[in-house]
């Protein structure tokens, strides 16, 4: 007949025990599914490498984002797509890509820094930026080639820029800035500022500014249309929580809020 165990064993066992139910639960709290239904939780930090005129839409995605995922965070940097661009290049360690225009999009998959096929988000449109109320009624490219005007352009590596130069191409129009800017919110700023006259800015750039500027459509911006790539990066420090953010921005709940700030859709 088997001796009955001490209390001292079953102290032991009892514990061991515990223990096993707990490293349990751990493994099976790693492997739960996210408040969102998307698949197995993520947490950490993830970072994303945005163009400008992605400010506010990213923002609050970013923000959407960790409120359906608890332990994430998201931080940004915005500036001009052909910038952040070299930053990757250089090995800035970013999760996510989201260029202003496949060229600078294609810099970064050129060199080998993208991990998977980009895919084109939202699309966007050049208006005319003026001061509050159109002062200088303003209705058309030509206008802006009055004597004495200020005009604000984005420098041609920015997606802006480019997309500038090839309305006014389309329009027949020759334009001397009197200021090249980085990126579409500096160009936007000096209108705010009234520093210029106006400034060629994104369609959704001067309505996050509406308080300030009216936005002009002209017939030429629609030949010069910018398409939005996105990425997750092949270096990149969080790969599962940026593939979870670009799933996001492509989702539903993304297009939404990109379609509110006043984007395209692809």
């Amino acid at each position: 007949m088997r001796a009955a165990p001490s209390r001292t064993a079953l102290a032991a066992f009892t514990t061991l025990a515990v223990l096993g139910l707990s490293g349990c639960g751990n493994g099976d709290d790693a492997a739960s599914p996210a408040p969102d239904g998307s698949g197995t939780r993520i947490t950490g930090n993830v970072t994303v490498f945005a163009a400008a005129s992605l400010t506010e839409s990213f923002t609050r995605l970013g923000r959407d984002f960790e409120a359906a995922n608890p332990g994430v965070r998201v931080t940004f940097s915005f500036a001009g797509s052909s910038a952040l661009a070299n930053q990757i290049n250089q090995g800035a360690p970013a999760d996510v890509f989201a260029a202003a225009a496949p060229a600078n999009m294609k810099t970064v998959t050129d060199a080998g820094n993208d991990d998977g096929t980009p895919s084109t988000f939202a699309r966007n449109q050049l208006v005319i930026a003026v001061p509050k109320g159109n002062p200088g009624a303003v209705s058309r490219l030509a206008d802006l080639t009055r004597p004495g005007a200020k005009v604000a352009l984005c420098a041609e590596q920015v997606p802006c820029g480019a997309a500038a130069k090839k309305a006014l191409t389309a329009a027949g129009v020759t334009l001397t800035p009197v200021t090249l800017e980085q990126d579409v919110k500096a160009a936007l700023s000096k209108v705010r500022l009234g520093e210029v006259d106006a400034a060629l800015v994104y369609r959704t750039d001067a309505r996050a500014a509406a308080g300030d500027v009216d936005g002009i459509e002209f017939p030429e911006s629609a030949g010069a249309v910018n398409d939005y790539p996105i990425v997750v990066l092949k270096d990149a420090p969080n790969k599962a929580a940026g593939q979870a953010f670009v799933g996001y921005v492509l989702s539903d709940a993304g297009r939404g809020v990109l379609t509110a700030a006043g984007f395209q859709a692809p």
